[in-house]
């Protein structure tokens, strides 16, 4: 389980490089993502898509690869295994009889806590909130949460995520992140209300995670 960079290349450890370089096939979760990423560092190895969509299909393959050698996997960006299938494979290969290690690195999720200034010494990560069904029993559920909390969005649904938010507690501490370690990377820090207000009049783009205490 290979960490990737969620914005900046320089944070791409040499171990995970190197990894990439030694195994014999790479499976990730957007093969276009992971191949610009790989071309860049001059790795050749075999990427396969191992999607959300893929696991049935794909793991026969992936089996048969951890057979004949070492595999790696990679999500989009950052450490797999959070809101990706990363999870779904490792638990595959520890059921068939194979180890998983880890090569840590980049998380969009620890860099938007260890900027927040909320405790997290335990924390919830409740994921990408629902489209349609089931979204506001999830918001129902934020709101009865106590403690520090994080949730991911997509940018053409923050606005209306944060004004559910909002609207259940206009009170409650806020940090949203955007772009975390690229070159418009932006921290907007407040309650709700003030944070939604901000986000008003700002452009909105990039990837977003929600820090709530």
């Amino acid at each position: 389980m290979v960490a990737t960079p969620i914005g900046n290349q320089a944070d791409w450890s040499a171990r995970a490089q190197e990894t990439l370089a030694r195994v014999d096939m790479v499976f990730a979760e957007d093969t276009r993502v992971a191949l610009r990423l790989l071309r860049a560092s001059h790795i050749a190895t075999p990427v396969k898509r191992y999607d959300h969509h893929s696991h049935d299909r794909m793991w026969p393959e992936a089996e048969r690869a951890l057979k004949d050698g070492d595999i790696a996997y990679v999500s989009d960006a950052g450490t797999p295994g959070v809101e990706d299938p990363g999870g779904r494979l490792v638990e595959a290969t520890v059921a068939a009889g194979f180890n998983v290690s880890p090569v840590p690195g980049p998380s969009a999720l620890m860099a938007a806590l260890s900027v927040s200034g909320f405790p997290a010494e335990r924390f919830c990560v409740m994921g990408f909130p629902p489209k349609k069904k089931g979204r506001q029993t999830f918001f129902d559920t934020l709101a009865a949460t106590h403690g520090t909390v994080v949730v991911y969005e997509a940018v053409h649904r923050i606005e209306k995520t944060v004004t559910e938010i909002a609207a259940r507690q206009p009170q409650r501490r806020m940090v949203l992140a955007r772009e975390l370690t690229k070159t418009f990377e932006q921290i907007i820090r407040g309650s709700a209300t003030s944070v939604l207000e901000q986000l008003s009049s700002s452009t909105q783009k990039g990837e977003y995670m929600i820090v709530l205490e």
